[in-house]
């Protein structure tokens, strides 16, 4: 099989996934009134605001895509379970975002400072509502692009690129509350969820041992049509 058509069969089912998760994150953020609960937590009161830290926030779109991309052309197994590891987690926050309608009333009510960040934050807010928050997907996906590189064959061995990319993820992760997208609590359901799905990736390699079986089901499923042949 051609480098073209192995990316194209890794490429084609994430581009599926893109298109339906945006459609039904789209629905729930123009769902209209809903019985939503209030998420907040003590600490969030203390949390400062500081509009600068919608510059990593914003990084968080090239970061996660990039990582995918690069595994995705590199190394197939590394991209498979990357791949896995963010459609679950996407998956479990749309299935919690509709079942559970949830919304924050962080934002500051004024901008105290007028400059390219808060411009730039003002986008953010008026493309992203302050509903359907937990858990957190900028924390999530932050965490599985920096545990793909950590277990990346190439990338892992780059002490440049694993310091680069544990900063990255830890500068987007404190993005979420400093610029009041999240409350303390959607990082935690974060951090819970890609820590189980870190086991189940990572540490028993759950994806590899599917893949071997579908593989090894395929062979015996044409092994039959052959002989039946």
């Amino acid at each position: 099989m051609s480098r073209m058509n192995q990316i194209y069969r890794r490429a084609f089912p994430a581009v599926v996934y893109g298109v339906f998760y945006l459609l039904w994150f789209a629905i729930l953020e123009e769902r209209g009134r809903a019985d939503y609960i209030l998420v907040h937590m003590n600490i969030d009161d203390y949390i400062p605001f500081c509009e600068i830290f919608v510059v990593p926030y914003l990084l968080w779109f090239l970061y996660v895509p990039a990582v995918l991309i690069y595994l995705m052309c590199k190394e197939g197994d590394g991209y498979w379970k990357n791949a896995f590891f963010l459609a679950a987690g996407m998956t479990v926050f749309l299935i919690v975002s509709t079942l559970i309608p949830n919304m924050h009333h962080l934002r500051p009510r004024f901008l105290e400072h007028h400059n390219i960040f808060t411009w730039l934050l003002q986008i953010v807010w008026r493309m992203d509502t302050s509903t359907n928050l937990f858990p957190s997907i900028h924390v999530y996906n932050s965490l599985g692009a920096h545990f793909a590189v950590l277990n990346s064959e190439r990338l892992s061995k780059k002490k440049w690129i694993r310091t680069g990319s544990l900063l990255l993820c830890v500068s987007i992760i404190l993005s979420t509350v400093l610029i009041k997208q999240h409350s303390v609590f959607d990082v935690l359901t974060a951090f819970l969820m890609s820590a189980t799905m870190y086991m189940i990736v990572y540490h028993y390699d759950m994806v590899t041992v599917w893949q071997y079986r579908y593989r090894y089901m395929s062979a015996k499923r044409a092994g039959k049509r052959a002989k039946l042949g």
